[in-house]
């Protein structure tokens, strides 16, 4: 029998043996207990997070001949054939290498004839978001109203590819990332079953590497053990994955903090001629500095020992918070220059030594005072008196013009007068459409909508306020193509309709108000011989 790989060998074989999604599996087996099985499935999550293997778990249960709990049995004649991938009736789908019109008529063609063996005859479509236009097209009315025999599972790591006439006609479930400690857990049972001893710190480190995803995790684990060694340290998984020594990596940070350039260049000389990786050095001293900066916030370290602690401690005494966040900031703006350069060391070189030079890196420049105006103070004294006593009605109270009969002066059309105020009914769905693109990861997103409200302008759009204003970054990023249809799909689906989505930047009109006020104090400026200047 040929060998085979521990991601496939241990994949979870019930719903119990997956770790980090009880939220989905107590949903399913409730399903599956009840009789209340949806006729379509969309599992949607990041890589390595149990999407194919629920589907699969999920295809047996349904068609079990001994179910227990909501669980298969994997003893039957049914399940043993399913796990031997001999079982016609359940049929697994790549679509991202049958992604054509005509492989989703064959579907089509095929969901009209009764299971062989089993129950239902169940399609599992892996990256189901790789399936062409016209492939879709071909499955809405399949998916929506598909014979009772038939079931469908569609899995994907990008659902805002998928129109929403896809996503409503699917009962939806969000895989999220496995946290650290699951990971562990689990790798601890593979290492026992694999005969294989590892140390604590060597599966911590694992799960960091991993990050959320099993499968990840399982097969960093099978390369530590390619050359037939049974013993699992952090130095040979440093080794294999490319991973720099603490040493280097605190000795860069240190310099850095310090402002040190020859002890930076130097240090990344021994990196450099120890063979080690120019990105993956970046991404350590990137995760260091963010290690740094939790000890300054709680003081919580898991993945180090008592030395290396003790360093981190040391560099996070010297090390302001704000100053922490800018050279993360930093490092990752010079990561992403590197992928696009040719000269990677270079520009790594470069922009470590930006990064220990006080002046360049604006961690020294002072603010340069010039001598103040002896008649300043008075001057600002008579603008707070005007403040407190004068209205801005825009007619001055410090001096009055004659009074004019028959003669009317022009009125000025301001922006506050022409702008037309957008109302609608509130929309509380929003919030939790905010939370959906967090929990996406689109931290991008995320972050320009904190604050906005929503609301109803007409039956096919839907207004987002930004009442403190929307910045010129904020918009160019809100405004790229695939987000704005991520925000609109994510919209349509909490309306039940297709809908489209207009912003709207309630701060100008607030700006358009004030200005009225500034030409009026503009005004008393010029009437009392005060320089002013509105910034």
């Amino acid at each position: 029998m040929g060998y085979t790989a521990l991601y496939r060998k241990f994949r979870p074989i019930t719903f119990s043996e997956m770790v980090g999604q009880e939220h989905i599996t107590k949903t399913l087996k409730n399903q599956i207990i009840s009789g209340r099985i949806g006729h379509a499935y969309l599992f949607n999550g990041g890589r390595g997070t149990g999407k194919t293997s629920a589907a699969k778990i999920l295809a047996r249960a349904i068609n079990c001949l001994n179910p227990k709990d909501g669980e298969p049995c994997n003893e039957c004649e049914i399940c043993k054939e399913a796990i031997a991938g001999s079982l016609t009736d359940i049929v697994e789908m790549d679509a991202a290498s049958n992604n054509s019109v005509e492989d989703i008529r064959s579907i089509k063609e095929e969901v009209n004839f009764l299971p062989t063996k089993a129950k239902y005859r169940v399609y599992i479509i892996d990256e189901v978001h790789m399936l062409s236009t016209g492939a879709f097209n071909a499955l809405l009315k399949t998916l929506e109203e598909p014979p009772e025999h038939v079931k469908f599972i569609l899995a994907t790591t990008e659902p805002q590819k998928l129109p929403a006439t896809i996503l409503s006609r699917c009962q939806r479930f969000d895989f999220k990332r496995i946290s650290s400690k699951d990971i562990v857990s689990r790798l601890q049972i593979v290492c026992k079953e694999s005969n294989l001893e590892a140390t604590d710190g060597a599966l911590n480190m694992i799960a960091e590497l991993a990050e959320g995803a099993m499968r990840d995790a399982l097969s960093i684990l099978e390369r530590c053990v390619q050359n037939g060694e049974n013993k699992i340290d952090e130095a040979k998984i440093r080794e294999l994955v490319g991973i720099p020594k603490i040493t280097y990596v605190y000795n860069i940070t240190k310099a850095i903090i310090e402002y040190d350039v020859e002890k930076a260049l130097s240090s990344i000389d021994e990196i450099i001629t120890d063979g080690k990786d120019i990105n993956n050095l970046l991404w350590e001293i990137i995760k260091y500095i963010k290690d740094i900066l939790i000890v300054k916030t709680n003081g919580k370290l898991s993945l180090y020992d008592e030395t290396e602690t003790e360093n981190i401690k040391n560099l996070a005494n010297n090390l302001t918070k704000e100053r922490a966040i800018q050279l993360i900031y930093n490092l990752s703006e010079l990561e992403n220059n590197m992928k696009w350069s040719t000269q990677k060391l270079i520009m790594f070189q470069a922009g470590i030594i930006k990064l220990c030079n006080k002046q360049v890196s604006g961690e020294n420049n002072n603010t340069q005072y010039v001598n103040i105006d002896n008649n300043l103070e008075k001057r600002v004294e008579k603008i707070e008196n005007y403040l407190k006593t004068a209205s801005f009605s825009g007619v001055s109270k410090v001096t009055e013009k004659p009074k004019t009969t028959n003669v009317e002066k022009p009125q000025t059309k301001t922006a506050s007068n022409t702008a037309k105020k957008i109302t609608g009914k509130p929309q509380e769905f929003w919030p939790q459409v905010i939370n959906d693109i967090k929990a996406k990861g689109k931290m991008g997103i995320y972050t320009n909508l904190i604050g906005t409200n929503a609301i109803e302008i007409d039956d096919m759009t839907i207004g987002i306020e930004f009442p403190k204003g929307l910045t010129s970054f904020g918009k160019t990023v809100l405004q790229q193509p695939e987000n704005e249809k991520m925000i609109s799909d994510l919209v349509s689906i909490a309306k039940g309709k297709e809908m489209h989505i207009k912003y709207i930047d309630s701060a100008k009109q607030s700006t358009n108000n004030a200005n009225n006020v500034d030409n009026s104090i503009e005004s008393f400026a010029n009437t009392m011989d005060i320089p002013f200047n509105i910034i």
